[in-house]
């Protein structure tokens, strides 16, 4: 399996503490089964982003955990006026291996009336953003219809391996089950932050999402399109987001 999004870069951001807890990860990971794992420290205004910092603590981990795991480059984006601008003005600076693809963390306090424009402006330069873990955004579960907008955009949408299992309570888990169902999951992966709360492991999510969705499902979410994502390539499948209206199970969960 492949994840794209974790925090196992040490002394980054509010993920891995030191290089023991990231070899710590790295090797919990490759335990469950993951062969390829991308880091991805925060970039907003508490956790200032560069990149050399980042390959180089990528190296450094790569050496210290014996070549064990496939880590690459990328980063977890904020959507702030700094950070876009600097985004527009360098596509590949904060774009996963440096190529298509970003993640991007919309606020869970606010989302900006301007967040379409910048999505699509984000689009037009070649960046794909990638909306990451809209079922724990407080303000994503009462804005579906954004979530709608910007994946007929052309966004794609991630969710958390721990949503899926319930560890951040049955509200998200009930959101990443209906964005499942309707087609809106392109990615699963950990935003693993440590090996104990927030752990590296895909292995019990695949089983979450192969046993009541179908295998081609999970191997869909969690290794053919990551590892298009990887090589900067298209998906070689997007299947369309259903453009039916709420079930009442969705307004309750979302509304």
């Amino acid at each position: 399996m492949i994840d794209i999004h974790s925090h196992i870069l040490p002394g980054l951001d509010d993920g891995s503490p030191d290089l023991e807890e990231s070899v710590a990860m790295v090797r919990m990971a490759v335990e469950a089964g993951t062969t390829d794992i991308v880091a991805s420290p925060h970039a907003d205004l508490q956790y200032p982003f560069d990149p050399d910092v980042v390959e180089s603590k990528i190296a450094e981990l790569t050496v210290a955990s014996e070549g064990v795991i496939r880590i690459h480059y990328g980063c977890d984006f904020h959507l702030h006026y700094e950070n876009v601008q600097d985004a527009l003005a360098n596509p590949r600076k904060y774009a996963i291996n440096h190529k298509n693809y970003v993640l991007v963390e919309p606020s869970e306090l606010l989302i900006l009336k301007t967040t379409d424009q910048v999505l699509e402006r984000l689009l037009s330069i070649g960046l794909v953003p990638i909306i990451t873990h809209p079922e724990r955004n407080s303000v994503l579960q009462h804005q579906w219809k954004g979530l709608v907008r910007w994946v007929a955009a052309g966004c794609l949408i991630q969710v958390t391996a721990q949503s899926l299992l319930g560890r951040f309570g049955r509200q998200a888990r009930a959101c990443s089950r209906e964005l499942l169902e309707r087609g809106f999951v392109h990615f699963v992966a950990s935003d693993a932050h440590d090996t104990k709360r927030r752990p590296p492991r895909l292995d019990e999510a695949y089983g979450a999402v192969a046993g009541p969705f179908g295998r081609e499902t999970a191997e869909r979410v969690f290794l053919t399109n990551p590892g298009a994502l990887l090589r900067g390539g298209p998906l070689p499948e997007i299947v369309p987001a259903a453009p039916r209206a709420p079930s009442q199970k969705w307004w309750r969960v979302w509304a």
